[in-house]
C-alpha cells in the first residue's frame, strides 16, 4: 500500500497557481484523476485509493489552499477559488480533461469546477457531499468553529468532529483510523481551516444546477453518513441524468477511509466504463 503522511511526504510536489503554493502528487500513467479532499483533512486522505487507482491512471491529488503542506492565502478562499486553484494545477500540467472527484467540501469545489469549466472534466465522482447550501443555522457554526479554530486551535474541533465522521463502530474498534482522522484535522493550519469554514458556509446552492450536468456521474455515499446522508445523495441522483449512485454499508462520511475496499471496487468499474 502506498504509505504517506503529509508532515514527512518525500515525493512531494509544488507549485505556485494563481499566486498559491499547491502541494500535490502526480502518480501513474492513464487517463487523469483528481481527487479533492474534505475539511479539515489533507490529500494523504486518498492514500488507500492510490495503488489500485495508479495501475491504469494519471491521479493527481492535491492539499487545497490552506490545507496539508499548501499556502494560507489572505484572499477569500471560496469554493469557486479553490476549483480555480485545481483548474490552474491542471493546466500546467498539461491535463485538459479529467475525471474530477471529491469528497464531503471536494464535493463541493467538485461541482463549482463542472459548473466553471465543464468542457474539462470527462466525469464526476461526488462523495459523501450534497447540492444543497447552508442553513442559516448551518452559517452561524461554521462561523462559531471558524473563531474556535482561531482562537483555540484544531484540538478541540477534531475531537468534536470525529464522532460525526465515523459510524459508532469505527470510533470503537478502529483505533487506527481515529488516530489517522484525529491527526489530519489537529495538523490543519487554524487559518486555512477557519478560511475553508467561511467559504463553505457562503457556497452556492447547487441543487437547480444538478439537471445541466452531462458529465457521467458517481455519487457515493456512506449508509451511515451523519453529515451528508443518504436522502442527499439521493437528490443528486435524481437530479443528474444518468447518474449512477454507490451506498457504501457500514461507513459513515469519510467513506473511501472507513470502507476502502467498496468504495475503490465502486470508483474502479465507474472509471472503467466511462473509459470504454
Amino acid at each position: 500500500m502506498t504509505q504517506f503522511t503529509i508532515a514527512r511526504n518525500p515525493n512531494t510536489t509544488k507549485k505556485v497557481v494563481r499566486g498559491v503554493e499547491i502541494a500535490y502528487d502526480d502518480l501513474g500513467s492513464g487517463p487523469s484523476v483528481v481527487l479533492l479532499h474534505g475539511y479539515p483533512f489533507n490529500r494523504s486522505m486518498w492514500r488507500d485509493q492510490l495503488d489500485e487507482l495508479k495501475q491504469h491512471h494519471r491521479v493527481i491529488i492535491p492539499d487545497l489552499r490552506g490545507h496539508g503542506q499548501s499556502a494560507v492565502t489572505s484572499a477569500p478562499a471560496t469554493m469557486q477559488n479553490m476549483a480555480g486553484d485545481v483548474a490552474s494545477l491542471l493546466e500546467t500540467l498539461n491535463i485538459s480533461r479529467a475525471t474530477i472527484g471529491g469528497l464531503s467540501m471536494g464535493g463541493y469545489i467538485a461541482l463549482a469546477f463542472y459548473r466553471l469549466f465543464p468542457l474539462r472534466v470527462r466525469s464526476l465522482v461526488l462523495a459523501d457531499t450534497r447540492a444543497q447550501a447552508d442553513t442559516e443555522e448551518g452559517k452561524q457554526h461554521r462561523e462559531q468553529q471558524a473563531e474556535k479554530a482561531l482562537r483555540e486551535g484544531m484540538e478541540g474541533i477534531a475531537d468534536a468532529l470525529l464522532p460525526k465522521l465515523l459510524t459508532p463502530e469505527t470510533v470503537a474498534t478502529r483505533p487506527g483510523v481515529v488516530k489517522r482522522l484525529r491527526e489530519m484535522m489537529v495538523e490543519t493550519d487554524p487559518e486555512g481551516a477557519a478560511a475553508a469554514l467561511r467559504a463553505m458556509a457562503e457556497r452556492l446552492d447547487q441543487t437547480s444546477f444538478l439537471s445541466r450536468i452531462i458529465a457521467p456521474t458517481l455519487i457515493i455515499v456512506g449508509s451511515e453518513d451523519a453529515l451528508t446522508p443518504v436522502a442527499d445523495a439521493e437528490l443528486m441522483h435524481r437530479e443528474i441524468g444518468g447518474s449512477r449512485m454507490q451506498i457504501i454499508e457500514g461507513a459513515g462520511h469519510v467513506s473511501n477511509i472507513e470502507r476502502p475496499e467498496e468504495f475503490n471496487r465502486a470508483l474502479i468499474k465507474f472509471l472503467g466504463d466511462v473509459e470504454a
